[in-house]
């Protein structure tokens, strides 16, 4: 480990920004962070088919084709797209290549392929309703959603052509099932060859209806979604085989429990079988299922269990297209790693034995798998690649956190990556990783103005682990003075706010807060992501509590530095983060001053089962946990100023956490206040934000004091 990232001291990078002069506002912090403070980037980057050529976006409307080992060319305008098919795009939206002349090109409903060549093409409109509009591998078919059923049509010629037809809507067809937890981003799955598409179904008859308001109608209406709470009657899944040839629809159930999960869903290469896991409703057991296209079951390719959780993320990955060999990720051993088995499910070999984070898999073709991971360093995200004997190659030598996309043939590698002193480079590597072209090279957008430099450090828990930091300090640091401190956090499963990238993680509005003579502190705790099974795990039956000992490890360290203004700590975080901040102002109320939890899980009762389960067990099995992690039953000790801020129409959080906690405080005739966001669903995004911002950092200011 490179001893910089433990001791971050005044690098090169910042040393034109010490003198700024230019103060950044929080409208500007909140609102500029991804527009005029955004480094400079490569977007909408793709490899040609059967090239070596990719293609980008300049300002989304130009279309530039290059050559790795030549020039670049602008060979089109939106507007010559808009004439030609007589559209009214007015960016390339969606845009994939169909082959090495045509593009495809999706915005709303319209969907539109266009010959660079030719300077034709052809042009359909999906019902205006139409959602998830998927295409097939070779861009001939489109699937879609429509209401609750599935359909497709040919892209050369609208067709609505129904894959189901469900009155009931209850029976949900082509959409994301488990509420998108283990690793579920979509409910459509088409075969290689287009023939075939694989789908979920699920059916949600027995899941309560959870009422929204509605206050944009007159008078207002109540909007129903389902929402299954922990221990509560859930969704039944199916995953359905529709021929395309035959239009007949097949359906494979679960073998071992009508609500257990489906997930992971993959095709083999020769598109006889169909492979998915199976995970038990508890969560703690998994079966990797092999089917055959006729919807039996051909074998149980193996099974995994724990005594935590069991969370399949990924799909089989095939590095073989004329074998139905498969490349499995598990945590079995205490961090994913790659294990290789043949298609009747005999392990062959485990490919890697890391002892760091695997993030992804970017390609698996003719031998090799790329993946992403960590590395040594856990705030990395670096690219490597392994062979199908286990020689592994770490092919991203600069630390940082990498973006990635690999050609058809996997000769070369687009890479994308920032650092904590490198807003961005984007660059062309060959298949071993040797740079061959630099796109580009980002300026500093913050230059010339009041900002700091992130210190990051590991400190030690009270129990010897390390715990990553973040401090961000006034641009006008004076050692000699005492600061208070605002905490901003996070600490759930899957989440890392601390990274190797261009601002460390943090948002633009934390160097604000820092200009109001603030030290803004956040801390990666255990629970958190990309750490490992030991390090992940240790939460489970008990949400927050090893988390909050280790938030107060932070605050013993902010205790022993003497700029630190020990009786004026704030806190402030959101979903999870909402929920750690009240577990830190209820279970150390004299250590916290003040405090802001936003769309805040108050009770995992009330919270759905998909992820509820998973890390607390049922309320049945786990009486005491859920007793014990209740701010319900914790806010008797309440003695700082406490903001809770809920959106009303919250499908994840729903808004009976926040008003169940101000029921409980209003029984205890304990004063707090509270501010709803109308209409906001689980973040408050646009121009509402700055609002939001605005609200939260205002009433730490003031009752801080």
């Amino acid at each position: 480990m490179k001893k910089y990232f433990l001791f971050l001291l005044f690098s090169t990078f910042f040393v034109g920004i010490i003198d700024a002069q230019k103060d950044l506002t929080l409208k500007d912090a909140v609102s500029g962070q991804y527009r005029q403070f955004y480094p400079q980037h490569v977007f909408g980057f793709d490899w040609i088919k059967n090239t070596q050529k990719y293609s980008y976006l300049k300002q989304y409307q130009t279309l530039v084709v290059g050559e790795v080992g030549g020039e670049e060319k602008e060979v089109l305008h939106i507007s010559d797209v808009n004439s030609a098919l007589g559209v009214q795009f007015n960016y390339f939206a969606g845009i994939q290549w169909k082959d090495e002349n045509t593009i495809v090109l999706k915005l709303g409903n319209q969907v539109v392929t266009y010959n660079l060549e030719t300077k034709e093409g052809t042009k359909i409109e999906l019902p205006e309703e139409a959602e998830r509009a998927t295409f097939d591998h070779q861009f001939e078919n489109i699937a879609y959603t429509l209401d609750n059923n599935l359909y497709y049509t040919p892209v050369s010629e609208y067709h609505h052509l129904a894959v189901t037809s469900n009155e009931d809507l209850n029976i949900v067809s082509g959409r994301e099932i488990a509420r998108s937890e283990m690793g579920i981003t979509q409910g459509i799955f088409w075969s290689p060859s287009g023939d075939k598409l694989a789908f979920y179904q699920k059916d949600e008859s027995n899941v309560h209806d959870y009422p929204l308001l509605d206050i944009n109608a007159l008078p207002g209406e109540l909007s129903s979604i389902k929402y299954p709470m922990a221990g509560q009657a859930s969704e039944q899944a199916k995953l359905g085989i529709f021929s395309l040839e035959s239009e007949q629809t097949i359906f494979i159930s679960t073998q071992h429990g009508k609500e257990n999960y489906i997930t992971n869903v993959s095709w083999t290469p020769d598109e006889k079988y169909v492979m998915l896991a199976e995970v038990a409703r508890s969560q703690k057991h998994m079966w990797l299922q092999k089917y055959n296209v006729d919807g039996t079951l051909a074998k149980t390719l193996f099974e995994e269990k724990s005594t935590t959780w069991v969370e399949p993320e990924r799909p089989a990955h095939f590095p073989n297209k004329n074998s139905n060999d498969f490349v499995w990720v598990s945590e079995r051993d205490g961090f994913d790693n790659l294990y290789y088995y043949s298609e009747d499910g005999t392990l062959k070999s485990q490919l890697t034995n890391n002892i760091f984070v695997l993030k992804d898999i970017v390609k698996a073709d003719d031998g090799e798998v790329f993946f992403t991971a960590t590395g040594e360093y856990p705030l990395n995200t670096l690219l490597y690649k392994v062979d199908l004997k286990g020689k592994q190659k770490l092919l991203t030598k600069e630390e940082g956190t990498h973006s990635l996309k690999i050609n058809e043939d996997a000769s070369y590698i687009f890479d994308q990556y920032s650092a904590h002193n490198v807003p961005n480079i984007a660059l062309i590597r060959k298949s071993n990783g040797k740079e061959v072209k630099e796109l580009i090279k980002a300026e500093n957008t913050l230059e010339g103005y009041k900002v700091s430099e992130a210190e990051i450090k590991p400190i030690k828990s009270r129990d010897g682990v390390d715990l990553y930091t973040r401090m961000i300090k006034p641009h006008d640091f004076d050692a000699t003075k005492k600061y208070p401190v605002l905490i901003y956090v996070y600490g759930g499963p899957h989440a890392q706010l601390i990274t190797n990238s261009w601002l460390d993680g943090a948002s633009l509005w934390m160097q604000w807060m820092a200009n109001q003579g603030y030290i803004v502190f956040t801390l990666d705790n255990r629970g958190s992501g990309n750490r490992g099974v030991a390090f992940e795990h240790v939460i489970h039956r008990n949400l927050g509590v090893i988390e909050h000992k280790d938030q107060m490890d932070g605050v013993k360290y902010l205790s022993g530095l003497d700029y630190i203004d020990t009786n004026r700590i704030a806190v402030h975080g959101w979903s999870f983060g909402g929920y750690m901040t009240g577990t830190m102002m209820m279970k150390s109320p004299e250590v916290f001053k003040v405090g802001v939890a936003g769309g805040p899980v108050t009770d995992w009762k009330f919270y759905e089962a998909m992820y509820g389960e998973r890390y607390m067990d049922t309320p049945e099995e786990n009486k005491e946990g859920y007793e014990k992690t209740s701010l319900l039953n914790q806010a008797k000790n309440l003695k700082g100023d406490l903001l809770l801020i809920h959106g009303t129409s919250d499908p994840v959080v729903v808004m009976q956490h926040n008003l169940a906690l101000v029921k409980k405080f209003i029984d205890l005739g304990i004063q707090v206040d509270f501010f709803p966001y109308p209409m906001h669903e689980h973040n408050v995004r646009g121009k509402d934000r700055v609002h939001l911002m605005t609200k939260v950092l205002d009433y730490i200011i003031e009752n801080n004091q």
